[in-house]
């Protein structure tokens, strides 16, 4: 689509649409024609304190113009919220992180875990599955998927830190989800969508309604929502069809560069060794292997061979080469048709209900039950670095086999005139993807559950409110994977079916499906599920009490609230048999004790429970009123709160908040809040013992000799990537992480404007968060970047441990000044508190709304959030990383994570905004949504002199029109979201799916029926 085609229809979409955040004072004005809403802010009922603080209401016409269909998708909508970490779209190897149906809450970036999340007004428990964040370490998150949008009345988000009024670990702000009761009547509505130029299709139903009962005393409301999606696979779109992305980038300045062929260096084309002692395999004069043992399987059409072994294969000595012209060596799992988003069948069912005892008492309850179930193809089994498994000499297929098998049959594969013994010569298998598996199947069932009740009245003039509230998450991971046992048995055998490593791949295409694949027998035999299992709990009872006129002051009533909290949390990481260590495996030959999957390592079962009480008071402060007539103060209203917490492992805290608004003259207010939180670390990162996590790495001190020996000519050009273990742990001794927050703003209304114009407000926030002890690691890419620069200095690092240099490593760094160094075997790291961080920034808003007979009514909303700063104090290692990089000593091409300015870096962009309009006439309405994300760096693709590939900044629309036909009960809506076809914009990964759905436009169509 032409640039101007697209301007253009973006701004009709802007003019005629979108966001999401009409702000805390509009919702004020709204307030009055509602009965009794208490917004997120505050915890007295009734009361105006809310002037103070920047909260955004999202209503459901809102809601409705982002098209969401899921929590995730509601939740990009919002400028405020950082990138989604936690996605369907993230799909890792190893259930080690959470797939399946999950969205994570991050509000202004600040991490996952410092945003509260509510349902009407009370915790939720968290998702059970942890990830690494940006510091690598576990975190937890509410899962947003879980939150059913078609049930939501509203959606408040407290831009303000709220540790003094709802928890200490309302670092960033709340969260609160209001759902629909109250309800007479039934409305059902059946929705289908798909994401145009692909086979994604979603379909969706919802019914909601409810019943009065005991002449209206009583009520009782649900709603239900099931939505179905299919797969979006890999070869579907151009971005993510491969992991060779080099094409996508052939007209940048970074073309050719080879890291960008994110092709994985382990592959079907088996890469072995024999035992180093042993020296050289040779036939005849011809050397088979390097003087390490080392070689590999390779197309004869490839050059290097050393020996043709029949059907286009031969050996080639030495490690596998996936650089250079062996570069096509590389296995590309894109091309067999992974799975982009995972196919989805979700539930939620939700019912509320209440009954007045009697004039002053109110009984109330909840029942939530959410159900998903996700199916993904994800990439083949593949071994690890640091579990390397032994193929005996037995092996029918071992080219290095034994003359004459144990049952005194001839070896038919063992090759001619070897320096081999007549028992032959066992085979490690260094690295290997068992491609002739297919993709591996994983699936994922996540489960949640709520049940509430309570008690709710008045007394002596104050609201009061009792509930227990119990909660449930749990989530199976099932995956295929590969038994280490069951596979040595099957290498072991000296029969036909024996496991065959040596048969190469594809001859045509190399870095696809390996059509010569092993017997079903012997793929049956090795092949085993493999489930994960984990849970957390929340059981919580408060009592709170509110009144907004305790006492008369001159300027006004006086509001309190008070409270207390006890609740109880746990999490259990129940893991599969086969990596807890139940079940483990020792290779015969290297007596190396491994896990019993091929593709892990051993991690133990983790789990852990606290208990935390708390108390809290609030007051609401009426300074001046506007009939005291003080000059430019036409009213002063404060807040002030404080919160005290004990936690059962932690000890106790106590946090403040104060907040202040003045109106200057009616229309034009002035507001501020200071406050403090407080983040424990989470179960897991206190309880976990020795983990295990594999990342893809860049070992720099072979790219540093491949510099130094003109193999390469850029630290862009390292082919020295690779699965890289670490291991880390949990440390008890973690200190908590402390947080202070500042904001004020201003809030416009100009009173002078006519009424037949509409309703206008302005509001502008700055905001500062400083954050101390984040808890992280010091980063396996960073010890390699360490060792790489220790190494350039004679020493080297002694968390990061090598096995000791082959003939082929010390040949790699001949002639460089560097002391071979051998291949990294795990990288130990440790939990940890790091450096201080500040993030600050602004907040904008604009909202108009107008009511005329003639035209019909509008309502704009505008919401705007801009980053100023985001700086993590470098701990002294990332300090002295960093000062090493900017004096030269190591090379520019490095990426060093963890400290410094992260502004603009990877998800975090200094602008985004969002807008929204709504147009209703008689029957009919219209609604847009547009959304602006900010460009920011990819610092995974650094150039020469450090500067790195830039993520485009993208404007895109949503628009719908509906018709009520009333005459029937029924509303039809078509809509398209994305209506100029954006394409998530280019990054290392294809697309940034933390911050970006990865399909352009999307169609439409609902249909709603009224009973």
């Amino acid at each position: 689509m032409n640039t101007r085609l697209r301007v253009a229809l973006l701004a009709t979409t802007t003019l005629c649409a979108a966001v999401l955040a009409a702000h805390a004072n509009a919702q004020e004005g709204e307030a009055a024609t509602v009965e009794e809403i208490t917004v997120v802010g505050s915890q007295i009922k009734g009361a105006k304190v809310t002037a103070a603080l920047p909260v955004t209401v999202v209503g459901e016409e809102q809601i409705q113009a982002t098209a969401a269909v899921s929590g995730d998708d509601l939740f990009r909508a919002i400028p405020q919220m950082g990138d989604v970490n936690f996605n369907s779209q993230y799909l890792p190897g190893t259930s080690n992180s959470a797939r399946g149906d999950v969205g994570s809450v991050n509000l202004r970036n600040l991490g996952i875990g410092n945003t509260l999340v509510l349902l009407n007004g009370r915790r939720v428990v968290t998702h059970p599955t942890s990830q690494a964040n940006d510091n690598l370490v576990p975190v937890l998150t509410y899962n947003s998927n879980a939150i059913p949008v078609t049930g939501l009345r509203r959606l408040e988000v407290l831009r303000d830190g709220a540790a003094a009024i709802y928890g200490a670990d309302a670092v960033a702000g709340v969260v609160n989800t209001v759902l629909r009761d109250d309800l007479e009547g039934l409305s059902v509505s059946a929705q289908y969508g798909f994401a145009e130029g692909t086979n994604l299709k979603e379909y969706n139903f919802n019914a909601y309604g409810g019943h009065n009962f005991a002449e209206g005393r009583g009520n009782i409301s649900a709603f239900f929502s099931y939505d179905a999606r299919t797969h979006l696979r890999s070869y579907e779109q151009a971005f993510t069809a491969s992991a060779d992305r080099r094409s996508l980038f052939a007209d940048t300045r970074f073309a050719g560069a080879a890291s960008l062929d994110g092709r994985s260096t382990t592959t079907p084309w088996a890469y072995l060794q024999t035992p180093s002692s042993f020296g050289t395999v040779r036939q005849g004069t011809t050397a088979l292997t390097s003087s390490a043992g080392y070689f590999h399987i390779q197309p004869t059409t490839f050059s290097g061979c050393q020996l043709n072994i029949g059907n286009g294969l031969c050996i080639d000595d030495g490690a596998l080469a996936t650089s250079g012209v062996d570069r096509d060596l590389r296995f590309d799992a894109a091309s067999l048709g992974t799975t982009v988003v995972p196919s989805v069948k979700r539930a939620n069912l939700f019912a509320t209900g209440k009954y007045e005892i009697n004039d002053s008492v109110t009984a109330f309850g909840e029942l939530g039950i959410y159900h998903a179930k996700t199916n993904a193809g994800q990439a083949p089994i593949q071994t690890l670095s640091s579990g390397v498994i032994t193929i005996p000499a037995s092996n029918y297929w071992n080219p290095f086999g034994p003359t004459v098998f144990a049952n005194g049959s001839v070896n038919p594969n063992r090759l001619p005139n070897l320096n081999v013994p007549a028992s032959g010569l066992a085979v490690t298998l260094r690295g290997y993807t068992f491609a002739d598996l297919g993709l591996t199947q994983v699936d994922v069932t996540n489960k949640q559950y709520r049940v509430l009740g309570g008690l709710r009245g008045e007394k002596f003039g104050f609201d009061w409110e009792s509930a227990f509230v119990y909660s449930e998450a749990t989530a199976e991971d099932v995956a295929d994977n590969i038994s280490t046992t069951k596979l040595y048995a099957q290498l072991a055998l000296s029969t036909p079916d024996a496991y065959n490593v040596f048969n190469g791949s594809d001859l045509t295409y190399t870095s696809g499906a390996d059509s010569t694949r092993n017997s079903q027998a012997a793929i049956d035999a090795i092949r085993v599920k493999t489930i994960r299992r984990t849970k957390s709990t929340l059981a919580l009872w408060d009592f709170k009490v509110s009144r907004p006129d305790l006492l008369t002051l001159p300027g006004g009533d006086l509001g309190i609230a008070s409270g207390v909290e006890f609740r109880r949390e746990t999490q259990l990481d129940d893991r599969d048999g086969r990596i807890d260590g139940t079940t483990t495996f020792t290779d015969p030959t290297s007596g190396a004790v491994l896990s019993d999957l091929i593709n892990s390592s051993i991690n133990p079962d983790t789990k852990g429970h606290r208990t935390v009480g708390s108390a809290y008071l609030e007051l609401a402060v009426p300074l001046v009123s506007p009939e005291m007539s003080i000059p430019l103060v036409h009213r002063l209203e404060g807040q002030l709160a404080g919160r005290y917490e004990r936690y059962s492992d932690f000890g106790n805290t106590a946090k403040p908040k104060v907040a202040l608004a003045w109106d200057v003259i009616d229309g034009v207010r002035f507001r501020g809040s200071w406050a403090q939180g407080f983040r424990a670390p989470n179960l897991e990162q206190i309880n976990a013992s020795i983990i295990s996590r594999s990342n893809t790495r860049t070992d720099y001190a072979f790219c540093e000799a491949d510099l130094r020996a003109g193999r390469i000519n850029a630290f862009s050009s390292c082919s020295r990537s690779q699965l890289t273990t670490a291991r880390r742990a949990g440390n008890p001794d973690l200190e908590p992480e402390e947080s202070e927050t500042l904001s004020y703003g201003v809030v416009f209304e100009p009173k002078f404007v006519p009424e037949a114009l509409g309703r206008f407000t302005f509001t502008a926030d700055y905001w500062k968060v400083k954050q101390t002890g984040l808890i992280g690691v010091f980063g396996e890419g960073n010890a390699l970047i360490l060792d790489y620069l220790l190494r350039q200095q004679g020493s080297s690092n002694p968390n990061v441990v090598r096995a000791a240099p082959t003939a082929d490593d010390v040949a790699a760094f001949a002639g460089t000044g560097l002391t071979a160094a051998g291949q990294v075997l795990y990288v130990n790291d440790k939990y940890t508190n790091l450096q201080p961080q500040v993030v600050e920034g602004l907040d904008f808003g604009f909202l108009w709304k107008l009511g005329t007979q003639r035209f019909g009514d509008f309502d704009l909303n505008v919401n705007v959030a801009h980053l100023l700063k985001y700086y993590q104090s470098p701990s002294p290692g990332i300090a002295e990383l960093l000062k090493a990089r900017s004096d030269g000593v190591i090379n520019a091409g490095t990426t060093i994570s963890g400290g410094g300015d992260l502004l603009r870096q990877n998800g975090k962009p200094e602008w985004k905004w969002s807008a929204a309009l709504t147009w209703r006439y008689d029957r009919f309405t219209v609604g847009g949504f547009t959304q602006y994300i900010g460009d920011y760096d990819d610092t995974a693709l650094i150039d020469s002199s450090g500067q790195p590939w830039v993520v485009d900044s993208t404007l895109t629309g949503n628009l719908y029109g509906e018709v009520d036909v009333a005459e029937i009960g029924t509303k039809l809506r078509l809509g398209v979201r994305n209506i100029t076809d954006e394409q998530p914009p280019l990054s290392t990964a294809g697309f940034d799916g933390a911050v970006y759905t990865p399909y352009g436009r999307y169609w439409y169509f609902n249909v709603k029926k009224r009973f």
